[in-house]
């Protein structure tokens, strides 16, 4: 007799608690997408345009400093010197086994932090160097500064390695991306060019400080002997990957090389001497378990590449 009333008890409460974790979990998931929501910004939709405030700039940078990294070589390193060795084609050849593996870091090369609570690790993507005239842009994939609006926490730490930053923290002035890649997150136009400047360092200009950069090549011709290179998010070193890159389709350039994990977008794809013919991205976000893809580096890559280098 008294076990129907027990049984609705049992089952009210059942239903309370049930209730109680999903309203704690929407909450939290309420929570965590205005975390998240705090460090986007609209910037110019029509153009893909993002002009940084210098404010907020160096709060991500003093963010950076504050507990994630620091300045200065690690403990027992030498001077670090400028351009890395040289990898031309003449003693080019594809890795084996075909999987990435932790290298050396390079000084054109760097890991992307984004320092706060937006669900992403403390570095979340790779970026690189490029040669321009004035001598302060990086490339990276679109998706690692845009994804439902323009990144306000960037920071680049060229060179990174094992928490030291040994060229410095730097912010980006000016982001550029497709506008396309803004509307409809295409991945034929996911790729990024961001103005640098060094908190603390007026009128420094990143490639002086690092001693290179890589030159940028459109319209490459494929398949071609590359290396592709990134900072994995839940490592302190970079990895690389040799493998011939071949086109896939008309809009996608393909390099087949396993165990390229999330961290590394952005990273750049080499030919050559230090010749940057992509950056991890395109489809799927990058690839798989066997597979990078980078956006081909057509005519509407130059022109956003231009309109970077001109400051908008």
């Amino acid at each position: 007799m008294s076990t129907k009333p027990r049984g609705r008890a049992v089952r009210a409460s059942l239903f309370a608690g049930i209730c109680c974790v999903l309203l704690l979990g929407g909450a939290g998931y309420l929570w965590e997408l205005r975390s998240i929501a705090a460090f986007l910004d609209d910037g110019d939709p029509a153009t893909g345009s993002y002009r940084q405030d210098p404010g907020t700039a160096d709060g991500t940078a003093s963010a950076v400093l504050d507990g994630l990294a620091q300045e200065g070589l690690p403990p027992g390193d030498g001077d670090p010197g400028g351009a890395p060795a040289h990898r031309g084609t003449a003693r080019w050849q594809p890795s084996a086994p075909l999987e990435a593996r932790p290298a050396p870091a390079e000084p054109a090369v760097g890991a992307l932090f984004s320092p706060g609570e937006d669900g992403d690790p403390d570095h979340h993507c790779s970026a690189s160097v490029v040669h321009s005239p004035g001598g302060d842009l990086i490339a990276t994939a679109a998706h690692c500064v845009h994804d439902g609006g323009f990144r306000t926490n960037l920071a680049f730490g060229p060179g990174y390695r094992d928490g030291f930053l040994p060229y410095g923290i730097w912010v980006p002035t000016l982001i550029e991306v497709d506008p396309r890649w803004v509307a409809h997150r295409d991945p034929d136009h996911d790729v990024a060019f961001l103005r640098m400047r060094r908190p603390g360092h007026p009128g420094q200009r990143l490639e002086d400080a690092v001693g290179t950069a890589e030159t940028i090549r459109f319209g490459a011709a494929l398949p071609a002997p590359a290396r592709l290179m990134g900072y994995p998010n839940t490592a302190e070193e970079p990895l690389d990957c040799r493998n011939t890159a071949v086109a896939d389709g008309p809009a996608q350039l393909r390099l087949d090389c396993a165990d390229v994990p999330n961290g590394t977008s952005g990273g750049p794809i080499l030919t050559g001497d230090r010749t940057l013919i992509g950056v991890i991205g395109g489809r799927d976000g990058g690839g798989d378990e066997l597979t990078s893809y980078s956006s081909r580096f057509d005519a509407a890559v130059r022109a956003l590449y231009e309109r970077a280098g001109r400051g908008g």
